[in-house]
Order: structure tokens, then C-alpha cells, then sequence
């Protein structure tokens, strides 16, 4: 059967076809759904000391409060498998006990579940549970603690703890020109809009949670592990994600206890943490001190490259952050260290965050080359552009693509770069100081093993099913994009189905390999069925499930080096007086393969630039070094960029088509736009002030200090 292929709209801008949905509530998120049966609502009691064990626990006021159907306490929770060793292979998929011992790990762990007929009982009836701790002494502080710390096995997704080409200490000692600086980044969290939530109901053996997930498969999995029930006997449903940049690729408490509220009440249960909940249950960036130290030619040519780090990570559960990894490819010099070393603290693990690794490593890395082009007396722009390299350094690769020069050039001219100011504290307006900094960016780019289906039917409409989630990235609707160009059929004939359990497995949103994985399983579905279509002239349904294999299966990923690249260039003022930082205006060059839709990938990106310009000047979780909860643990105490604080933000992509990436030559653009957006901000701060402030966030006291 002939098909029209006269529209072609990947990489158009097209609108987001679930955007209607969003904007008039018709699109359920976790806590949102309606089921026949009304539910039950469950609210977590939190422990209140940082390590030790409840010595005792009063659930009787509790018990007879009004409306309260049950109180679960470690000693009537089903019984459950161990949580396991610190480190586990299958970290987001592993079981996850709640309620299991009467031990305390970390603030805020559950320490009790209320369930009763409202939300507004339970939650009156969980002020009502007492409960008495044998407090312990917890380790806390990352720098009381530092001579605790340790080398992992492995850093995150299964790179090398440490690294080391050629002879740094030799490059270093004979340096003509050097740079030695320490950098502290503090704790930073996800700041999802959406709150951690989940509704459980069970029909005979089978439970269906609907909840707020990243990836299905792995919560499905946690979830059977938990509960100690087969696969089969478990869905899982997540259509719709409030935001999730890492916190949402595990199962969480609020998942496992609606599970076992409904159970226990034969009954829906919903839950939802609350903001401050979320502080302590759900993992964050970890608080990382880092060293670098660059040598250099008078030139501007690197010799030696070493970047440390120390981050804490939590007994219970091991996370090492990939912080110095970018160190490895991201200049060319002759000799390059990198270490990773963790120190055990009592508070809630660490986990990934939006740009894991890369994003606090860059505001190190980028911040330390901006201090060496400045005592070079360098354009920063031309000392990156001088150590470029096509090889890279660690493994003696070619880059699958790189232009990381393209963007430097192109950005600096759009940003009119050539008028900055040359030296600290040149321009000013009126009280204000005005200064520029720029600084690279560079990420990893991944393929997930991913498998989608694709269906036509007789009126020639096609459904995409999968169960890879949209966390807000326009999932949706790049792959009906994908799907109607493939098989030439009007974008509104496409309905794509996501986020749940039943349908094919996803790699899941995280790792910015959600939208090339997932779009090219349907891009093979959609050929295989297109080729069926072309074999007859039957009216009648046609349907195929694509895949594409993972990157450790693809020979590609083994024969190139594969990185998504850009520049970040910033304008700053800053109050002489007050030390107050204003961010001017910001723009983002990238490049990130073939866009598959030009409008939701800029959104991603100047969504990553101010994510970077907030860990630069604004995001701190500070930390009680008594009892090990973070103070300023809400959306009013810590401040995430607002609109006042990003003004002018804007991004643009170098053409770039990557042909051994994946069948679409398309690269990861979600997390791309927060690597170096911070250090572009600092490097801004320095040119405005003279003042290099190396602890993160830059408050106004630490510019007027300094």
C-alpha cells in the first residue's frame, strides 16, 4: 500500500500535543487519578533524630482518632527482604524495605504509617504518634570527616574511580604557569514540582500503583522485590511526570506503604510526601569538595590536568557521582588525573541529579581554566579553542562528532564577546559592576536498550505504545513526530501511549538517552511495519515492536567516543556596594546531533541554563550538623531561580547530524544545558569584581569578602 511521505516534521517546532492536556488539568499526575472506589489517604510519619533506634512507640492517640482505618509501625509491617549490601548492580530496581526494623538511618525515614478516610485525619493523626529514640552519634559534616574517606569500586554508571594519562605531578612541577584552587559545591536537590506521590490498589494478588516514575520498568521491579510477589502480578502506571531530574528513578517510600495500606485495607491508598518529606526520602546532589590543578605553556597549552574529588555518600547506600569524569575528555593535554573518593555520612544517600557529575564537576573544571587564561592574560574563548583535541585523551578514540569550537566561535560572535571587558572591574553602570565569562560544556552521550510498538489501523490512525515517560521533556510528542514522518501520515493521526508497565520496556527518562533511545525503537517499528504495508494492498491493521540495543551493545560506542558539546556565555552586574549578582543575559550554543524537535529541544536547554545559573548564585541544602536535617528544607527557604533572577536567557543549535549515534543521528539535549552554565556565571562574577569566590552558591558575602 502506497504511503505519503510528503511530511516531514522532525526537527520542525512543533507544539506539544499533550500541551492542551497540561494547561486544563486533563492530564492526570500522580496523586490526580480517579478510581471507581474512593481511596484512603496515608501521611508518613518522619523520624526526628539522624541515626539510632526507636526505643519505643505510642500509636494508641493515633489509633483513636477519628477516621484513622490503620497505624503501621515497624511492628506490624510486612515482613520484608534485608535492603541488602551498600552497593547493589541494580541500584534503581532492587527492593527497597519500609517499616522493616526498628532502626533509624537518617532523618526524616518513616518511622510510622497513618491511613484514614481523609487526608486532613491522617494527617492529624500522625502528629499523635509519639516515639522515643536511642539516639547514636552520627557522622556528619563532609569535612570533619574526610580522613574517613575511601575509593568505590566504580562512580556512577560504571566509569573508573580514578584515571591517569601520562605524568601530572611531572607536568605540574614543571609548569611555567599554574593553577592550584579548591572548590566547595554544597548539597543540591531536585526541586521536582511535583511531589513524590502514589495511589495503590489491589484486585486479588495483583497490585496497580499509579505514580510519579521516570522509569517504569525499575519501579515495577522494586516494587515485585519488595513485596516479594512475581513481576506479572504488579503494574505499574505513570502517564504523566511532574518534573523528576534524577529523583524519580527510583521507587520511593510513598510507593511501597499505599501498597501495603491497600492491601492491608483492601482499598485504594494514596500518598504523597510532603516538600519537606522529600528533603530527607529522596536522594540529592551530594556536597563535593573538589581540586584542580592545571599546568600550561606561557602559550596556553595545557600540560597537566588533575581534578579530586570528595563527596559524601551514606553507608546504607553507596553513590559516587561521576564528577571528575568530564576532566577526561574534555581537553587535550598530555597528561590528566582524576580521582573520586567518598566519605560516609549518616544522612540520606546521594543519587543523581540533573547532569550527575558533569554539572559540578564543570563549575570546578571551567571555573579553574578561566583563573588560568586570566594569569595567562588569555582570551578564554581562544585558551579552549587552543586545546581542543578529535582524540580523546582517555580512550584513544575519535569523537563520533565534536564541535566544541563550532560553538565557542559561534557563540562568542552572537554574544558579541569581542566587546567584553578585558580585565576585572573595567565596565561598570552607574553602582553596578559589569562583567563576562564564558566556560564549555560537555556531557555524555548514551543509548538505551529500548523496545516500542507500532499500530496502524484501518482508517490508517497509528498508535505508539512504549513505556518510557514524559517528565515534561515533550516525549510525547517527538515521537509521534517520528512516527508520522516515517510513515507519512498527518502528525494529529498519531496517539502515543506511554508510562506504563504493560507496554514495551524503555530505557525510562534519565540519562538524556529517554528521547533517542525511545524514538528510534518506534522509528523500527514504524519501518517494519511501513515494509508490511508495502507487501499488500489488504485494508486491514498492521503492527510490529521495534528496538534498538543499548550502548554497551553497540559497536559504534566502542569505536567513537560519544559526547554532546557546547559554550555558555554570561553577562552579570553586580552591585558594588551590596554584592548583590543580577545575571544580565545568557546565551547557550549546542551541539547535540540531529534535533528531533527544534522547540522542546531549546526549551531543555535554557531550562539547563538556569538550573546552572541557580546552583551558581542560589541553591544550598543547609544541613543541621546536630541531627542531620536540612534546615532550610522547603520551596520558601531554598530558592531555585525565579524569573526576576533569569531575565534573559536564550539558546541556539550548531547543525549537527551524528550518524553513528543512533539510526537518527540524534543526541541527549536534556541535561547538556546545565554542564558549565554555572561557571559561565562565576567566570562573569570574577570579570565584574576581580573577587574569585571557589564555595558555591556565590552569596553577595562571599563577593564582598573577598
Amino acid at each position: 500500500m502506497a504511503l505519503d511521505i510528503s511530511a516531514n516534521p522532525i526537527g520542525q517546532p512543533v507544539d506539544r500535543i499533550d500541551g492542551r492536556l497540561k494547561v486544563t488539568g486533563g492530564a492526570p499526575y500522580a496523586y490526580e487519578h480517579r478510581l471507581e472506589r474512593a481511596p484512603a489517604y496515608g501521611v508518613i510519619v518522619p523520624a526526628t533524630i539522624a541515626k539510632g533506634r526507636v526505643r519505643a512507640i505510642d500509636a494508641a492517640g493515633a489509633e483513636a482518632a477519628p477516621g484513622v482505618l490503620l497505624v503501621m509501625t515497624h511492628r506490624n509491617a510486612p515482613k520484608q527482604p534485608a535492603f541488602g549490601p551498600p552497593r547493589a548492580s541494580a541500584r534503581f530496581a532492587r527492593a527497597r524495605p519500609y517499616l522493616g526494623d526498628d532502626r533509624v538511618r537518617h532523618w526524616g525515614e518513616p518511622v510510622a504509617f497513618v491511613v484514614a478516610e481523609t487526608f486532613e485525619a491522617a494527617r492529624a493523626a500522625a502528629a499523635l504518634v509519639t516515639v522515643e529514640y536511642e539516639a547514636e552519634t552520627p557522622a556528619l559534616g563532609l569535612e570533619r570527616h574526610l580522613k574517613a574517606a575511601y575509593a568505590p569500586e566504580t562512580i556512577n554508571v560504571g566509569m573508573k574511580t580514578d584515571t591517569s594519562e601520562g605524568d601530572f605531578e611531572a607536568a605540574f612541577a614543571a609548569g611555567p604557569v599554574t593553577v592550584d584552587a579548591t572548590y566547595h559545591v554544597a548539597q543540591q536537590h531536585h526541586m521536582a514540582l511535583e511531589p513524590h506521590a502514589a495511589i495503590a490498589s489491589w484486585d486479588g494478588d495483583e497490585v496497580t500503583v499509579r505514580t510519579s516514575a521516570q522509569n517504569v520498568a525499575n519501579t515495577r521491579k522494586a516494587l515485585a522485590a519488595t513485596l516479594e510477589i512475581p513481576l506479572e502480578k504488579v503494574r505499574i502506571m505513570s502517564p504523566y511526570v511532574g518534573g523528576g531530574f534524577g529523583g524519580k528513578l527510583g521507587m520511593r517510600a510513598e510507593v511501597v506503604l499505599a501498597a501495603f495500606g491497600a492491601r492491608a485495607l483492601k482499598r485504594p491508598v494514596k500518598v504523597a510526601q510532603t516538600r519537606q518529606q522529600v528533603f530527607s526520602n529522596v536522594g540529592h546532589r551530594p556536597e563535593a569538595i573538589q581540586k584542580v590543578r592545571l599546568s600550561a605553556t606561557r602559550d596556553g597549552r595545557l600540560t597537566g590536568v588533575s581534578h579530586e574529588v570528595w563527596m559524601q555518600s551514606s553507608p546504607i547506600e553507596e553513590f559516587a557521582e561521576q564528577t571528575a569524569s568530564s576532566t577526561r575528555a574534555l581537553y587535550g593535554a598530555p597528561s590528566i588525573l582524576t580521582r573520586h573518593r567518598l566519605v560516609n555520612l549518616d544522612m540520606q544517600g546521594g543519587e543523581p541529579v540533573r547532569a550527575p557529575g558533569e554539572a559540578p564537576g564543570l563549575l570546578a573544571l571551567e571555573s579553574a581554566v578561566d583563573e588560568l587564561a586570566h594569569k595567562l592574560g588569555l582570551d578564554p574563548v581562544e585558551m579552549r579553542i587552543l586545546n581542543d583535541t578529535q582524540i580523546d585523551p582517555e580512550k584513544k578514540v575519535p569523537f563520533s562528532s565534536r564541535k566544541l569550537v563550532e560553538c565557542l566561535r559561534e557563540g562568542a560572535a552572537r554574544f558579541g564577546w569581542s566587546d567584553r571587558p578585558k580585565a576585572p572591574r573595567e565596565r561598570r553602570d552607574g553602582p553596578t559592576l559589569i562583567g563576562y565569562g564564558v566556560a564549555a560544556a560537555i556531557r555524555p552521550n548514551y543509548l538505551g536498550p529500548c523496545a516500542a510498538t507500532v499500530r496502524v489501523a484501518e482508517d490508517r490512525t497509528v498508535r505508539v505504545r512504549t513505556d518510557m515517560t514524559d517528565i515534561g521533556t515533550g516525549t510525547y510528542t517527538i515521537l509521534a513526530q517520528v512516527a508520522a514522518e516515517e510513515l507519512g501520515v498527518p502528525l494529529k493521526a498519531v496517539t502515543v501511549e506511554l508510562g506504563d508497565s504493560r507496554f514495551p520496556v524503555s530505557p525510562g527518562s534519565g540519562g538524556s538517552w529517554g528521547a533517542a533511545s525511545s524514538a528510534s525503537a518506534v522509528l523500527d517499528a514504524a519501518r517494519k511495519v511501513k515494509a508490511e504495508m508495502a507487501r499488500t494492498d489488504e485494508a486491514r491493521v498492521f503492527e510490529a515492536t521495534g528496538s534498538v540495543k543499548g550502548m554497551r551493545e553497540t559497536q559504534s560506542y566502542k569505536d567513537f567516543s560519544q559526547y554532546c558539546f557546547g559554550a555558555h556565555f554570561a553577562e552579570v552586574a553586580v552591585d558594588e556596594d551590596t554584592g548583590e549578582i543580577r545575571l544580565r543575559r545568557m546565551l547557550g550554543a549546542f551541539a547535540a546531533g540531529r534535533i528531533l524537535n527544534a522547540k522542546t529541544a531549546r526549551s531543555q536547554m535554557i531550562g539547563g541554563m538556569i538550573w546552572g545559573v541557580s546552583s551558581a548564585l542560589f541553591e544550598e541544602a543547609v544541613v543541621d550538623p546536630r541531627f542531620g536535617h536540612v534546615v532550610n528544607g522547603d520551596l520558601g527557604e531554598y530558592h531555585v531561580a525565579a524569573h526576576a533572577d533569569v531575565p534573559n536567557v536564550d539558546a541556539f543549535f550548531v547543525d549537527e547530524h551524528d550518524d553513528k549515534a543512533n539510526p537518527l543521528g540524534a543526541k541527549g539535549v536534556g541535561e547538556l544545558g546545565i554542564c558549565g552554565a554555572g561557571a559561565a556565571v562565576a567566570n562573569a562574577v570574577f570579570n565584574a569584581t576581580g573577587v574569585r569566590v571557589r564555595e558555591f552558591p556565590i552569596t553577595l558575602d562571599k563577593v564582598l569578602i573577598g
